[in-house]
């Protein structure tokens, strides 16, 4: 049963925080910098108008599930801070337009395809509904009007998977996470064999050694 409180991250490194490092050698100042950016990115949309906000977050929240972990990477909003800024890419495929065009497209016909299926916007309906859409529109089966001749099946492999996935391992509580170090400046790494690690590098925990790992995790610098 649901308490409605938040629960921590689920992690194989236990009590590593990437963060640790703001004020340590594992940093220099431009990569504080950039990090502190990325921390700070406006959670209230300014490039999504409210009903593409409304199915982005969902759509966010279906290809990385984040249930109730905290602290939260907010997916979303680094999407609308990208497309609000226009950071592209620097190349783009040739079967898609430009990378804010292809976005308000793919929104507004997975809203259409949701309607006509369902009699409701994308964001209304349930998980596996969304998810069952999102199936076909990988697989190329979404054929609404409202693709304006946009291949869904490239739309979803190429904007929805590697933007959503792209900007969530980007965030620094995704890092902690998955045991990554952030930018390896200006320290890089010296213990490059298989299966060794660096002092400042957090240890991976074993079946019944998570609180050994936690312990030598919290250390990390």
């Amino acid at each position: 049963m649901k308490t409605g409180r938040p629960t921590k991250r689920a992690t194989r490194y236990p009590g590593y925080d990437v963060l640790s490092k703001r004020d340590t050698p594992s940093w220099d100042e431009v990569s504080r910098v950039v990090i502190e950016e990325r921390l700070a990115v406006p959670r209230e949309p300014r490039f999504f108008n409210a009903l593409e906000w409304l199915a982005v977050t969902s759509l966010c929240a279906c290809v990385v599930p984040q249930a109730d972990a905290q602290p939260l990477v907010p997916v979303a909003a680094m999407l609308d801070h990208r497309l609000y800024t226009n950071q592209g890419d620097g190349y783009r495929n040739a079967a898609l337009p430009p990378m804010r065009d292809a976005w308000r497209t793919g929104l507004a016909a997975l809203d259409a395809e949701s309607r006509e299926r369902h009699g409701l916007p994308f964001a209304s309906l349930d998980r596996t509904a969304q998810n069952a859409l999102l199936e076909q529109m990988q697989r190329g089966e979404l054929v609404h009007a409202a693709w304006r001749g946009m291949h869904p099946e490239v739309f979803f492999a190429e904007r929805v998977l590697h933007d959503i996935c792209g900007l969530y391992y980007s965030h620094p509580h995704a890092w902690s996470e998955i045991g990554f170090g952030g930018p390896a400046n200006p320290r890089g790494y010296v213990r490059m064999y298989f299966n060794r690690r660096d002092p400042w590098e957090p240890v991976e925990a074993q079946s019944g050694s998570e609180d050994k790992a936690a312990r030598e995790n919290r250390r990390v610098r």
